[in-house]
Parts: C-alpha cells; structure tokens; sequence
C-alpha cells in the first residue's frame, strides 16, 4: 500500500506552489503478504441487509480514525479484515489485531486496530472523506450534493500508477556498467510494461520486468546502464492492463495528494 503523500514534494517543484506538511518524496510505499478473512463474510455473518449503501470501520486508537466506503467496495474478494502479515501476527504499529485491507485504495483506506464496523443504508462521511484525502483545487470538481454534505474535493481511493529507482536521491554512484532497478505499481491493474530515460527524457527503453508481477502490488524491473561521469535525470514511466499511463504532469491540488506524474531521479556518476 502508498500513503497517498508520497510524492507531495513534487508538486511543488511542478508548480511553483509550497504546500503544508511533510515534504515526501517516494518513500512512502511497501508490499507485504496479508493474511485475513473476506470482510464480505464477517458482514453477512452480522446480518447484512440488501438495503446497505456504505460500511465505515472504525479505529480503537485515540484518534478514532472513521474512513467510510461503499458496500460494493466492501464485498469484493479482496477487502479483507486482516489478522496477520508476512506470515507473522499483524505488527502493533501495523494495526494489531485487525486492520482493514482495502486492495488497491490509498492508505488511508486501510483503517488500523480495528473495533468496530458501522454498516448504514445511506451514505456516511467523516472527516477522512470530506476535509481530509481529498482533492481540492480548480481541477477536482464537486458536486452541489456532495459540497451540501461537507465534501471539499473530489475523495481519494484507487492508488494511481507509479514508479521509483532504487538508488539514492540526488547521491553519486561509481562510473562503469550496472544494473539500474526499479519499480512500478498500480492500484487498478496489473503492470504490463515500464519505460526508463537514462537522458532526461530524449530518449526511452523497455525494461525487463521480474516475476513475481501481481495486480495492484509492485513489480521489480531493472535495465545495464554503461554509466559516464556527469550529471543525470533518470525517469521511469509504466503503464498498467487498464491502459492507465504516468503523465509527465498532473494538475495541482491544496494537499499535495496522490502525486502519479512522471518524476526526475537526479544522480551523479563519479
């Protein structure tokens, strides 16, 4: 899963426009190996009525974190209340004993130590889906209904495609050849190709992509690089089986969220 930070750093660089909060670049990403019950099962289990619109966990922590979500989103095969990871019980800073896993939605989505589960036949909002993760800005609109329910921006949920290098961020690497890694990830699809400029982005390659390569996780890929003294802007661009592309630029919004363009890795070879 991505915080849906990750990247706010870029959004000023793109724009000229200093945004509040924690300048992230992309380090906030991880995959993991879940293991949990269909949440589907747990709500039918309580009585689950046909008439039920939005599901909305809530968290045992002080903050009493309340992110609602539809009832479809719900009951589908991967939404999961999850009790363990990477084979090991759920971490405490992870959200032991439960937490929610909402497959391939931003972060904020999956509500930690979970202790309650509110099922409504209309439709729920909280501060975490009106003023919170969402996108506000001119190019983000709302409708007249929603704004009427406190909505301020148009709410985050499928992660957007992305990509990163695995080297350091403005650091030097020796000259010679080497093997340059990466990553992409999707939160609507699978990864079927990836594109990587060694030249700020004159010209472009496919890169071999390494198994495993699983819908809306992480896929590794990497590319021989004969490396030269000098200055360079490395890019990395994917595209996912839902033809879903990473742009060179995205429109802005107040928060810095869900920043999906096309980034510049700087790096000095020496």
């Amino acid at each position: 899963m991505a915080k849906v930070l990750n990247g706010r750093n870029f959004f000023q660089k793109s724009h000229s426009k200093k945004i509040e909060g924690t300048p992230w670049n992309l380090g906030g990403i991880g995959v993991a190996e879940w293991t949990g019950v269909l949440l589907s099962d747990v709500l039918k289990r309580a009585g689950l009525k046909p008439t039920a619109r939005d599901v909305m966990p809530v968290s045992l922590d002080e903050k009493k974190i309340q992110r609602p979500f539809s009832i479809e989103k719900a009951l589908e095969e991967d939404t999961l209340l999850v009790y363990a990871m990477n084979g090991d019980i759920l971490p405490i800073d992870h959200g032991f004993p439960i937490r929610v896993l909402v497959a391939g939605w931003v972060g904020i989505a999956h509500t930690k130590w979970v202790g309650s589960i509110r099922v409504s036949e209309t439709p729920l909002f909280s501060e975490y889906n009106t003023k919170k993760y969402v996108l506000i800005g001119e190019d983000y609109p709302v409708s007249e209904d929603l704004k009427a329910k406190g909505v301020m921006g148009q709410i985050l949920r499928e992660q957007k495609v992305k990509s990163a290098f695995e080297l350091p961020w403005d650091g030097e690497i020796a000259t010679g050849k080497r093997l340059v890694r990466g990553r992409s990830w999707s939160g609507e699809g699978k990864i079927t190709f990836v594109e990587v400029s060694l030249d700020d982005g004159k010209t472009w390659s496919k890169v071999s992509l390494r198994e495993p390569n699983i819908t809306k996780a992480w896929v590794r890929w990497d590319l021989e690089w004969d490396a030269r003294p000098g200055r360079y802007g490395l890019r990395a661009r994917a595209t996912d089986d839902q033809g879903n592309t990473q742009p060179d630029k995205i429109p802005f919004n107040k928060e810095g969220y869900s920043h999906w363009a096309v980034v510049t890795h700087p790096i000095k070879v020496v």
